[in-house]
């Protein structure tokens, strides 16, 4: 657990630094994520689910985090996260089993027993 909270810690402070620096770009980026990740013909909870999978092919730990949790808040449950990363590691093959290991540790962080 302790990687997973340096990950959140980085990408927060990552975040505010950037904000407070007010780059056009990073501001796109933000406004890009909002309408992504908004409900339309898909709702939220599935492009998160969507971003879960891509996340494990392109072993993206700090994209792990972030899709996992916030599929979590969208009211996904554990077992659609499964597979979610299961399609990941379908897609990637061997390598992707090796990030889907991080992803059950998130797994663990965002669905405690």
């Amino acid at each position: 657990m302790d990687k997973i909270n340096e990950i959140v810690q980085k990408r927060e402070h990552a975040h505010a630094r950037l904000l407070e620096l007010g780059p056009k770009v990073y501001d796109a980026f933000l406004q890009m994520e909002a309408a992504a990740f908004s409900d339309g013909a898909l709702p939220k909870k599935v492009k998160e689910l969507i971003a879960v999978g891509i996340s494990v092919v392109i072993n993206c730990e700090s994209c792990m985090q972030w899709h996992i949790e916030q599929a979590a808040i969208a009211k996904a449950t554990e077992a659609e996260v499964l597979e979610a990363v299961e399609v990941g590691m379908e897609m990637g093959g061997g390598p992707a089993t090796v990030s889907a290991r991080f992803a059950l540790e998130v797994m663990e962080r965002a669905f405690p027993r």
